[in-house]
């Protein structure tokens, strides 16, 4: 669909960027000739991702970084431009994400996933744009929310999650207003269902949950990574210049069947609950 060449003299700042949506938009930006810098928590999918990047001719360079930490990630964006010069363009895509009732979330818990999400997005999203003001060069945000951000209806049951990135949405349409002058474009792409490792075992507790999930979604399937990694790497193109300040959902029409992604979590039974909890006892 795209030129070979699409992305092509541009560098990308990835977070989360070593696993699931983040290592699928990695490999598609550095297919179509883009210079992928990657960081996250941990070292071993950051460098796997690199290596599979590398093996198949494209550049990629990485570097462990904590998100919530502003100093971190001020050291990841120097390194990242020691690598390869300046950077175009930074995709916030480091999450947290797992199935709660409120009720019994623990503090630490909530602000677990708002220090990822929501400050973590900030702290990249200034510490670029501050650089990319003072060089007067532009960039390019692309922010990763979910549809019942988006959707402007929340969901039950992950509400670190629509808390926070509810917030990374409106820091979009905020910015994309103020910085704009500075030639500064950011969007936004809200995925519904997209299975990854890890993370949707977190977010479906059971077959039976994902077998509803499936049989109520009006396309009958669940999103494809390259769907959403070609969606990204368009919105970074030159071909979208025009677009700021936009979210565009990726879910196959599933919110328009019925908002709240996880509200049908309801319909869990107690001992369901009871289970899973004990068993992230055990986890932490």
């Amino acid at each position: 669909m795209f030129e070979r060449d699409l992305l092509k003299a541009r560098a990308i700042f990835l977070t989360g960027g070593g696993t699931g949506l983040g290592r699928s938009m990695a490999l598609r930006f550095a297919e179509l000739g883009a210079r992928v810098f990657l960081v996250g928590r941990r070292e071993d999918p950051l460098r796997e991702t690199c290596d599979e990047i590398l093996r198949r001719g494209g550049q990629a360079a990485h570097a462990t970084c904590d998100v919530r930490d502003y100093g971190a990630v001020e050291a990841a964006a120097a390194k990242a431009e020691q690598q390869f010069g300046e950077i175009h363009a930074l995709v916030n895509n480091a999450a947290g994400n797992f199935i709660a009732r409120t009720e019994k979330l623990s503090a630490n818990a909530f602000n677990a996933v708002v220090g990822i999400v929501l400050n973590g997005s900030f702290h990249c999203t200034q510490v670029f744009g501050k650089r990319w003001m003072s060089r007067k060069t532009g960039g390019n945000v692309l922010n990763i929310v979910t549809t019942y951000a988006a959707a402007n209806c929340g969901s039950g049951f992950v509400v670190p999650s629509a808390c926070a990135k509810a917030g990374v949405l409106a820091m979009t349409t905020s910015l994309a207003v103020e910085w704009a002058n500075y030639h500064i474009r950011l969007n936004a792409i809200a995925p519904g269902p997209f299975p990854t490792e890890g993370a949707w075992s977190r977010l479906m507790p059971s077959k039976q949950f994902e077998e509803h999930s499936l049989d109520k979604h009006p396309m009958k399937r669940f999103g494809r990574h390259e769907e959403l990694a070609n969606l990204a790497a368009f919105l970074l193109s030159d071909m979208a210049e025009y677009i700021n300040g936009e979210c565009v959902v990726i879910d196959g029409g599933q919110w328009l069947r019925g908002a709240g992604e996880f509200n049908d979590l309801l319909l869990l039974p107690e001992t369901a609950w009871e289970t899973m909890e004990a068993a992230r006892g055990k986890k932490s």
